[in-house]
């Protein structure tokens, strides 16, 4: 039953895309289509957290090839992913109802946003190769034309361009990676997958091409080139859907190939997603640090937390290969939690992203300030969103990373030396890469809403609307459960693990005083309901001490002007100040940073002027050559459009020739 729900669902949002475009003409279809959405999001997740044990439902259908049909399959773990995307996309169809309001050409929108929602969950469902590629393509076609939508600015094209491309190599990749779990039988179910035993040589060769496609998906470094320009470019309910929720139906992608399809892991499987979840993690911290574009800071962020999850996924891999069952289901819950986690505070920094965008008109954080005056509302919930990204307790960011670490303190048990060597080193990327997020998201907060105003849109900036409020507001709320009672949500998670890894954490929802356990008490334990209420009471009581021995009258005066008369809000500490020893530090090695100072000499009145360039050496080293390759070849090609009729023909004739050459050697 729960699975025939979530297919006449996924119909459904087809259907609303379809009904869009009759309404394409109509003042209310923004507020339509999006209540339609919310309407059946929540229906498919209430669809995917219906309690069921561990049973497995399918279906299949008689749509796609003749000989291989449409299979579908609600297991535990695809039915927690379909709970995360539903959550997400109720949330960001809320927030459209507002939002949308202010959009100039819906109807370049509308019809795509419930295609999206519905090619997200189809790839969820999918029990075959056929209808999973199907799916992943239509899911990255229609979250192309969302980011195409605002087509007039050249800088968006650029970015559509850039997806298009990474999107269409990482389906080639995952076609190769299926093509190969196939092989010869040609059993392209993932039942029949399952059952087919794959030599060495070609499991790691399909890791690596799962490692490609589904990472270019989800943002990895080398291939996460297309994210920092894409998200920025899309209205700010598809950036939040595109980060939040997008990128864990490719980490689903991962699991599901890796953990289910391909077999007992290989100890060395674990090395890929640890280092290149480690330099994901610090490339993309770092990148969100020294970021003044609002839209571009949380989508290097999001890349931030896309490392965090695959290093806690190889950890997963590591014991899973090495048959230790509890420290294996540890990492991986810690992964699943973390992908919740993310899809909540990710979304609601993208919700306040677009709050922000919409009062001022500015994405550029150096133009704002002073926002808390005028955006009380958001500037709490934004900041409630970063103190959860930044991994502070009681927040549900800390959970799962203080879960991550406490995976990472079982690896001197592991047997072999170069993982034992690899662990810690990736350990210490990660303790790194928090330490700067907190860092980071205290700079994004302190420069966008305290202080004062920088420029005349954010002076005057104005509160954003109900819906998009209550989208925000629910999404804090269920930061902050997830953060006190994080044990229900890992008992949660504990089916999933029991099935791909073959173990389970104790069961936390028994223990006295909502206290989670990863291993043993006497190890380690934590309590958020505790520390919450110990933060409130001290809170109390430093209030409480400060008025009784002071005063209670509150006094307001001029802010510090430096010793000038008259104090300019230029005088304020900068974003660029801010990361200014980040980027003197770390930013020759991370990427090519050069400060320009022009400051003329004493009795030239031109102002003296500060420039900082920045460059992607993952772009320039990599992509950039690759570019320039396929222009010249590009080039060379197109002067065959002028060649005579001769020397067309002389062309066809040397190619027929090669070609019967080659066919004459093939052995």
């Amino acid at each position: 039953m729960p699975l025939t729900v979530a297919l006449w669902s996924i119909a459904a949002l087809l259907g609303t895309g379809a009904l869009s475009i009759a309404l394409a003409r109509s003042v209310a279809a923004s507020r339509v289509v999006y209540g339609l959405c919310c309407v059946l999001c929540v229906v498919l997740f209430a669809a995917a957290v219906i309690p069921r044990s561990a049973v497995a439902l399918t279906a299949a259908l008689p749509l796609g090839l003749p000989w291989i049909g449409a299979h579908f399959r609600l297991d535990v773990l695809s039915a927690f992913f379909l709970a995360i995307i539903n959550l997400g996309g109720a949330a960001a169809s809320l927030y459209a109802i507002g939002y949308g309001a202010h959009e100039k050409h819906p109807s370049r929108i509308l019809p795509f946003f419930p295609a999206f929602l519905a090619g997200m969950n189809l790839v969820l469902l999918a029990d075959d190769a056929f209808s999973f590629l199907v799916a992943w393509e239509f899911m990255s076609l229609s979250s192309w034309a969302l980011v195409l939508a605002h087509h007039h600015d050249a800088e968006n094209r650029r970015a559509a361009f850039t997806y298009l491309l990474m999107a269409s190599f990482g389906t080639l990749a995952l076609l190769m990676a299926f093509g190969l779990l196939a092989g010869s039988v040609g059993g392209y179910s993932f039942s029949d997958i399952r059952q087919a035993a794959a030599p060495s040589w070609k499991s790691g060769l399909v890791l690596a091409l799962v490692l490609l496609g589904a990472g270019s998906k989800a943002g990895l470094v080398p291939l996460h080139v297309w994210l920092p320009l894409a998200h920025p470019a899309a209205p700010s309910h598809v950036s939040a859907l595109m980060s939040g929720v997008m990128t864990k139906v490719a980490i689903y992608g991962f699991i599901r190939i890796v953990f289910d399809l391909l077999g007992p892991p290989e100890f060395w499987w674990s090395a890929p997603p640890l280092t290149l979840g480690a330099i994901t993690a610090i490339f993309g911290i770092l990148c969100a640090t020294i970021q003044s574009d609002l839209k571009k800071l949380l989508a290097y962020s999001t890349i931030e937390n896309i490392g965090v999850i695959f290093i806690a996924l190889g950890l997963a891999l590591a014991f899973k290969a090495n048959g230790m069952a509890l420290p294996a289901a540890l990492a991986f819950t810690a992964a699943l939690f973390h992908i919740f986690n993310h899809s909540l505070f990710k979304s609601l920094l993208f919700f306040g992203a677009g709050a922000v965008l919409n009062a001022t008109g500015e994405r550029d954080i150096e133009r704002l300030g002073g926002l808390i005056h005028s955006m009380p509302r958001t500037a709490f919930l934004f900041l409630g969103a970063c103190l959860a990204i930044s991994a502070l307790p009681p927040l549900n960011g800390f959970v799962s990373e203080w879960l991550v670490f406490q995976a990472v303190l079982l690896s001197p048990s592991l047997p072999q030396w170069g993982l034992k060597l690899l662990v810690p080193a990736v350990g210490v990327a990660l303790a790194l890469s928090a330490a700067l997020c907190a860092g980071c998201f205290v700079r994004l907060f302190g420069i966008a809403f305290l202080g004062r105003a920088r420029s005349s849109a954010a002076r005057n900036a104005h509160e954003t609307d109900f819906w998009s409020l209550a989208a925000m507001s629910g999404l804090l709320a269920l930061c902050l459960l997830a953060g006190l009672l994080p044990s229900y949500l890992i008992d949660t998670i504990t089916p999933a693990a029991k099935l791909f890894v073959g173990g389970h954490m104790p069961t936390q929802g028994g223990l006295p005083w909502l206290s989670i356990v990863p291993i043993a008490e006497s190890r380690s334990s934590y309590n958020g309901l505790l520390l919450f209420i110990f933060i409130v009471f001290s809170t109390l009581v430093a209030a409480r001490f400060v008025h009784g021995f002071g005063s209670r009258a509150s006094r307001r005066g001029l802010a510090w002007d430096c010793g000038y008369p008259d104090a300019s809000p230029v005088t304020q500490y900068t974003a660029s100040s801010f990361a200014q020893p980040v980027r003197r530090t770390l930013g020759n090695v991370a990427f090519v940073a050069r400060d320009h100072l022009d400051m003329p000499p004493p009795g030239d009145i031109r102002p003296a002027r500060f420039n900082v360039e920045i460059h992607d050496r993952v772009w320039a080293g990599v992509y950039a050559p690759i570019l320039r390759g396929v222009d010249f070849c590009a080039d060379q090609f197109n002067k065959t459009h002028f060649l005579t009729i001769q020397g067309n023909l002389t062309l066809v004739f040397i190619a027929l020739v090669g070609l019967l050459l080659v066919v004459a050697i093939w052995p």
